[in-house]
């Protein structure tokens, strides 16, 4: 079952917290950013992450992440002086997320404390001050970046002009493309999947292992080969519909269908203990046949020969026989969802549309295909057509052509030069001491090296 959150990514949170109880004994302040402190822990706690997302560390790594924490000190100190306010909210979601996740890595409330040789109330309280600092900093940095001047077409051409030629951006390949759309019957695949899944249902009623079963017709690769089970897990994980059916059984028993983002499911909870529990789960998914391609295809192929007879134009049947509604009012033009730019990189298509356009002449419609839309996770099956409009060749990026991305690189130049220009005053004045063994770090900013402690 995919679940809301990737648990393993958790197992680096744990390694943070065991480095800091490692070096609890011998703990000591390795820098002093104003009335803010560094430890040892602090940074070997950032060491044990890097090392549980399996990247290596040396000496020029603690250099770097030294850096790193200095700098967010500063930025800390200027939120604090700036009296910007935290994010309670977002914090408190973070901390929930962050406390589900890792009570369910670790197996529950009693193995948690146990790890991390805390109680969750401590635990959650140390948490929620590295959130709110988070908050804060990260709030301060989009000020300063936030306060540069508007850029302005004279800024772009400036860059322009006074820019290395190697250094300018290249505008990679772009694709301009209209589709018109057929969707299969997802309500009656729907139903043949609820019915699958209540024939698996009522032979676990009837005798049948609910192991057995959930191996065998499962559809979720990560619990079926344990005979469905998910351990034990914090109902947050879960999409809200499961942990709530989940939550709501008594243990042994089996749930109703459930629906959820994933596909159908039936539950069966053999433990739980205050919002945790692990529970069997069977998945399907619904199934779309040969028929239904076929169907559709055909329309398509048809709808392709009128539009190439000039029968009709594409953006009329696009409006009247399109299933899509976002492109089917706009002539069937497409658009990416993150953006809303009509024109497409290769890695933002998806495989099966830069497939069937890859080869095509602009103008020409490509042959019908199954791909996948952008609602929900993972898109839901369709069938299409695709013109071709338009190609935009790789070239290097011209204030005629381009000047939208330009404007982009140059407000982010100079949002980075007031961020560079910031910590360079805040270290200049800023009372601040690094122990003399970071006195050889090569750090970026040449400032760091007059605090070292002589």
């Amino acid at each position: 079952m995919k679940i809301k959150y990737a648990i393993a990514a958790f197992a680096a949170l744990c390694s943070i917290c065991a480095g800091a109880q490692k070096y609890k004994t011998i703990d000591k302040s390795i820098a002093v950013v104003g009335n803010e402190l560094i430890t040892v822990s602090n940074l070997e706690g950032e060491i044990q992450m890097m090392r549980a997302q399996g990247q290596a560390s040396d000496r020029t790594t603690r250099c770097t992440l030294l850096e790193n924490m200095m700098q967010s000190k500063l930025f800390l100190m200027q939120a604090r002086l700036d009296s910007l306010t935290v994010n309670s909210d977002m914090v408190e979601a973070n901390l929930n997320d962050r406390m589900a996740q890792v009570r369910t890595a670790l197996g529950g409330d009693e193995q948690a404390e146990a790890y991390f040789g805390k109680s969750l109330y401590e635990l959650r309280k140390d948490w929620k001050e590295q959130l709110q600092d988070n908050s804060l900093i990260q709030q301060e940095q989009m000020q300063i970046a936030n306060a540069i001047p508007e850029v302005t077409p004279y800024d772009v051409k400036q860059y322009l002009d006074t820019a290395d030629v190697d250094k300018l951006p290249v505008i990679p390949v772009k694709y301009k493309m209209s589709q018109i759309c057929i969707y299969p019957d997802r309500k009656k695949a729907k139903m043949e999947c609820k019915e699958r899944l209540l024939a698996l249902r009522e032979r676990i009623m009837a005798g049948e292992k609910f192991t057995t079963l959930a191996r065998l017709y499962s559809e979720d690769p990560g619990s079926s080969r344990k005979g469905g089970e998910l351990g034990m897990a914090s109902r947050d994980i879960f999409w809200p519909a499961f942990g709530d059916a989940a939550m709501a059984l008594k243990p042994g028993s089996i749930s109703q269908i459930v629906e959820t983002p994933d596909g159908f499911h039936i539950i069966q909870v053999l433990e739980k203990k205050g919002d945790m529990f692990n529970a069997r789960h069977i998945l399907l998914k619904p199934k779309y046949t040969v028929e239904d391609q076929e169907k559709a295809f055909k329309i398509l192929d048809s709808l392709k020969t009128v539009i190439e007879k000039g029968d009709a134009s594409f953006e009329m049947l696009a409006f009247y026989r399109s299933e899509d509604p976002a492109t089917r009012t706009n002539g069937g033009q497409m658009a990416d969802p993150a953006t809303g730019s009509a024109y497409f990189e290769i890695d933002q298509l998806k495989p099966e549309d830069y497939a069937a356009v890859k080869d095509l002449e602009v103008g020409k419609i490509s042959a019908p295909i199954a791909s996948r839309d952008n609602e929900g996770r993972d898109g839901n099956l369709v069938y299409k057509i695709i013109r071709l409009d338009k190609i935009v060749d790789a070239h290097t990026a011209t204030f005629e052509n381009d000047y939208t991305e330009l404007l982009g690189v140059v407000k982010q130049q100079k949002q980075m030069e007031a961020i560079d220009a910031f910590l360079d005053k805040k270290i200049s004045e800023t009372y601040i001491i690094i122990d003399p063994l970071f006195g050889d770090c090569d750090f970026s900013r040449k400032g760091w090296k007059e605090k070292v402690r002589k």
